[in-house]
């Protein structure tokens, strides 16, 4: 099953990747390669992950205080958000309606 961040969800991760990066270089591709890490298991398993609100549901990185958040469709499993596990919880609800 193949895995689509929205156009939201990826401008979140560019923006989180920069971020990081500023604080210390290098660090921005550690975030990316945590979450390349864990995409094989969302595409193997997407269910197993538990469920945010409704439909949706969050992954949380180990390393980094973002969870992503997604969506279970027929053909395909789509990324709502990255979101920061401490700021504006809930901002991305509208996404999914």
């Amino acid at each position: 099953m193949r895995v689509i961040f929205s156009p939201e969800a990826r401008t979140e991760f560019d923006e989180a990747v920069e971020y990081h990066d500023q604080q210390r270089q290098g660090l921005g591709d550690e975030l990316r390669a945590e979450i390349r890490e864990f995409l094989p298991r969302l595409q193997r398993s997407p269910l197993t992950f538990p469920v945010e609100r409704g439909d949706v549901r969050r992954l949380i990185l180990a390393r980094f205080p973002y969870k992503l958040l997604y969506s279970v469709e027929s053909d395909h499993v789509y990324v709502i958000a990255l979101a920061h596990r401490r700021r504006a919880p809930g901002y991305w609800v509208g996404r999914t309606e």
